[in-house]
């Protein structure tokens, strides 16, 4: 027992040093999270329960990693009406990615789904984008609030409500989306038909960037 005792520390300690936490690499969920409902997408170690690019993503280190090289969009095996998504995310500098939700599996989800926008908005590549491109967007549809993002390299929190014809968007406590598409017109124009689509797949749609995710979990709310 007393050897035990003396390697938690370390063990702790080389979690902090890889960016990650012990729990993490377990893929916990904390208590009052499982009382709520909600339950852990990646466990740390493997893709199990995703699919599409399996081969554009990595576990890493209790870490779900978008290759540089790869990417492609990895979707849950499972569809998703409503629900509360929750997940941390990591941008390099000039980091591109997305989140999809409610999106089939083949066709571009930023169209036959909702893409909401992961992006390093400080970047000067970006700098001339359209308000709908930027990090947290509902791409073509709905410009986020700026200016929330941690700086590059920094750990950001962001959560995800999607309920019927309403989602909202919380990154680092403060709310840059606040949407009822319910008779939206796009901003940009296009036709999105993920718009009216009531459920789907969820999940990252890497840009040629290395994105690191982790505590991804969800709450799904048609759940009985």
């Amino acid at each position: 027992m007393r050897r035990l005792k003396l390697m938690l520390p370390v063990l702790s300690g080389i979690g902090l040093w890889l960016g990650v936490s012990i729990g993490a690499l377990a893929g916990d969920l904390s208590k009052a999270e499982k009382a709520e409902g909600f339950v852990s997408l990646f466990n740390g170690k493997t893709l199990d329960g995703w699919i599409g690019s399996t081969k554009g993503y990595i576990a890493e280190n209790g870490l779900l990693v978008c290759r540089k090289k790869g990417g492609g969009n990895l979707l849950t095996a499972k569809q998703y009406a409503d629900f509360v998504l929750r997940f941390e995310f990591r941008l390099p500098p000039g980091g591109n990615n997305g989140l999809a939700i409610r999106t089939p599996r083949k066709g571009n989800p930023a169209y036959v789904g909702m893409e909401l926008q992961i992006l390093d908005n400080t970047s000067k590549r970006y700098a001339k984008l359209k308000p709908y491109q930027y990090h947290g967007s509902i791409y073509g549809v709905v410009a986020a609030l700026r200016g929330h993002l941690k700086p590059v390299g920094e750990w950001n929190q962001q959560e995800v409500i999607a309920r019927g014809t309403k989602i909202r968007v919380v990154l680092n406590g403060t709310t840059i989306v606040d949407a009822d598409l319910k008779g939206i017109k796009p901003l940009d124009g296009r036709k999105h038909a993920g718009l009216s689509r009531k459920s789907g797949h969820l999940g990252f749609m890497g840009h040629g960037a290395r994105i690191d995710f982790r505590h991804i979990r969800l709450k799904d709310l048609a759940a009985k």
